[in-house]
């Protein structure tokens, strides 16, 4: 059986990735100054992330329609692809899974949606794992039920955890306010938080940057051993560089080989705001 990947841009996948896995990904939508943009196309992350502050209209975000969806699902299941697997950021945050599963109700059952409960390399790592499984993959694979099976058990296995360095944009988002109320909505904290079965949760708050990066060093060397790990940032490349360069000094044989390093999409980062740091991890065995 010949099965076809696809996501949407939130899953923060690098390119070669991308192309090395025929993956189809669906651009979201980021609202900047009263123009949309396709997420990706037309304004670069780092351009994205320094105009942030001085905007005068917060930028939002939107979900893709229904017909940015049934057209790779069409140009799969026309290209000889007998199911469609497509997976997507976390339904609790925002609507894209379920546009998605509109969409696929026009191919009968030949379209499995799947709600990530994540974001960023929390929704990437589980579409690598059912990538990896399947049969669009250049050394085959072996179906639908373990590129399914392969999905829940990353899930099972994630961590996803950031540092950011205001409360200012999670306030204004809007869309996790039990995050912010835990952490008493001050401003000048930074805030620490996990995403987990797709809600952002607290879990807890520093007073200065080197604080911040400390305590995600601190959650890393505790994860053990991992399958798969990302460096996420929200334009603060030498902050999480001299992450990345500390968990390898000390922890050589228990990281990934091959490790991801990602400034988070805008569609991410309009809720985050800049200067923030993260991970997102799969254990080997569950926690």
């Amino acid at each position: 059986m010949k099965i076809g990947i696809v996501t949407d841009s939130t899953a923060d996948l690098p390119a070669y990735l991308i192309e090395q896995h025929e993956i189809q990904v669906v651009p979201t939508i980021l609202v900047l100054e009263g123009k949309e943009y396709a997420d990706g196309i037309g304004i670069s992350r780092e351009d994205f992330y320094n105009r942030l502050p001085s905007l005068r209209t917060p930028p939002t975000t939107a979900a893709p329609s229904i017909g940015d969806f049934a057209t790779p699902y069409e140009t799969l299941l026309s290209n000889g692809c007998d199911h469609v697997i497509s997976i997507h950021a976390a339904s609790q945050l925002t609507t894209i899974v379920n546009v998605a599963r509109q969409a696929a109700k026009e191919f009968a059952d030949k379209v499995t949606c799947i709600d990530s409960e994540s974001l960023s390399l929390g929704l990437g790592f589980q579409v690598l794992a059912a990538a990896e499984e399947t049969g669009i993959v250049p050394v085959g694979g072996t179906g639908l039920r373990s590129a399914l099976e392969a999905i829940d058990s990353t899930k099972r296995r994630l961590q996803v955890t950031a540092a950011l360095d205001t409360m200012e944009y999670l306030k204004r988002s809007g869309r996790v306010r039990g995050a912010v109320a835990a952490l008493g909505g001050l401003l000048s904290i930074k805030p620490m938080i996990e995403l987990k079965d797709g809600e952002v949760k607290a879990i807890g708050a520093v007073r200065t940057t080197k604080q911040a990066d400390e305590r995600m060093l601190k959650f890393l060397l505790e994860l053990g051993d991992m399958e798969r790990l990302a460096v996420l940032h929200t334009n603060a490349e030498p902050r999480a560089k001299s992450l990345l360069d500390e968990l390898m000094s000390r922890v050589r044989k228990s990281i990934p080989r091959d490790i991801l390093f990602v400034n988070v999409t805008a569609v991410i980062g309009t809720h985050l705001g800049p200067n923030g740091i993260g991970f997102a991890a799969v254990r080997k065995t569950p926690s």
